[in-house]
């Protein structure tokens, strides 16, 4: 696969480029600093996999994506987080937060194989055998019976925490580690150190936040990455 690689830092063009050597799959053809001679290069040759940093001065990655008259896969290098939600609007394959090691470069490379149609049908088929898995919550006095998809997000207080579902607020007395060692891995994750989030059920994201039923809730700087490139995977599995 045919590649050209674009970051203003050297450094960071210098890693990419030995990277991209020792990848048998990869082919480089081209390396730039500058995003102006690089936007020149694309104009008159076509690449497959573009290795774009997001924050150049005077042209960022995202401009330069905007202005190509096709698009090439992209992979977008950046030492900001914040770039993370912004990425995903331009079918990147995947988003690598500097510095990275030679390992998660090649988790990026791996998905180039991936098709979305055979990535649809895959969610599309567990999505109809899925079983409604159930929880039996404590709460006070009572035992509530809980359809685990149901549940938008959980919010910790204290030692209490709170299971928030469209219809109802449970309130238990037990840990965030003891609760998301219960709910199924692949629908929800940990955002934050007082948060738990159902994936499918975010509305939007926005920088350092999320939006779920109209209730904003922070994205810890812990588990920024983590959530970043996850979202970027089910981006392209829906």
């Amino acid at each position: 696969m045919k590649c050209i690689v674009v970051d203003d830092e050297p450094m960071a063009l210098e890693l990419l480029e030995s990277y991209i050597e020792k990848t048998s799959k990869l082919e480089l053809v081209a390396s730039f600093t500058n995003p102006f001679k690089a936007l020149n290069h694309l104009a008159d040759n076509k690449i497959e996999l573009l290795f774009l940093d997001i924050n150049m001065p005077e042209l960022s990655g995202i401009q330069l994506l905007k202005s190509l008259s096709y698009k090439p896969k992209v992979i977008f290098t950046t030492a900001y987080s914040e770039y993370g939600a912004e990425s995903y609007e331009y079918n990147a394959v995947d988003y690598l937060l500097k510095p990275f090691k030679y390992d998660r470069f090649m988790r990026a490379i791996n998905k180039l194989s991936e098709t979305d149609n055979h990535s649809n049908a895959k969610i599309l088929n567990e999505n109809q055998t899925k079983k409604r898995d159930i929880l039996f919550i404590k709460s006070g006095t009572q035992i509530h019976k809980i359809i685990t998809d149901e549940i938008s997000f959980i919010e910790a207080q204290g030692n209490y925490i709170y299971i928030h579902t469209a219809n109802n607020k449970i309130m238990t007395l037990t840990s965030m580690n003891d609760i998301i060692n219960k709910l199924p891995e692949s629908d929800y994750m940990r955002i934050h150190k007082s948060f738990i989030v159902a994936l499918w059920h975010i509305d939007v994201i926005e920088k350092h936040q999320l939006f779920i039923n109209n209730t904003a809730i922070p994205i810890g700087v812990t588990y920024r990455e983590q959530f970043h490139q996850r979202i970027n995977q089910l981006r392209f599995q829906k």
